[in-house]
């Protein structure tokens, strides 16, 4: 909510990247938006992937039609991909459905509150092991930072030992 204030006062546009927290996070699932108790008409450009809680692939940019039909007309992926496969569309659907329990079931609501109760599990538990863990609850993402590359390919052998599944990445990519 902060930044919006800034962004009011200086004339700058906001860019909410929803990547890894639609369908993760706030009490329904809907995102940072749902979380913060802020309006979606207040933020610019919503973007995100059909490829976490959806289990697909694609994505999606929510704006103004003007900057949507601009991204169509000069987005190289756009302009060199084909369409969406009805069966990811199907699924995207039927996850849609299942989150907001239009299936009839409370089954997303569970699974969100869930993930939520064992994010904060785990992120506390790294944290009380002496991790340095980025990031804040309610957030599913738990960057844990090694800083010596070397340590980056025994982390993934030890914790895949462990039966615990890691992403590990190295600089320079986002931490």
């Amino acid at each position: 909510p902060e930044i919006m204030k800034v962004a009011r006062r200086y004339g700058a546009r906001i860019y909410l990247d929803e990547a890894h927290s639609i369908g993760a996070v706030g009490p329904t699932g809907r995102g940072v938006c749902e979380e913060y108790g802020v309006d979606p008409a207040h933020v610019d450009i919503l973007m995100g992937t059909f490829t976490k809680s959806f289990g697909a692939s694609g994505g999606y940019v929510a704006a103004s039609p003007d900057l949507v039909q601009r991204i169509r007309s000069h987005c190289a992926g756009c302009l060199d991909s084909v369409s969406m496969p009805p069966a990811c569309c199907a699924q995207i659907i039927q996850a849609l459905r299942v989150i907001s329990g239009e299936d009839g079931t409370d089954v997303g609501m569970r699974k969100i509150r869930q993930l939520r109760e064992n994010s904060h599990f785990f992120r506390d538990g790294l944290k009380a092991l002496g991790l340095e863990v980025l990031g804040h609850h309610p957030s599913p993402i738990m960057p844990v930072m090694l800083y010596q590359p070397y340590k980056i390919g025994d982390f993934s052998r030890l914790a895949f030992e462990k039966n615990l599944a890691v992403v590990v990445v190295g600089s320079p990519a986002v931490p």
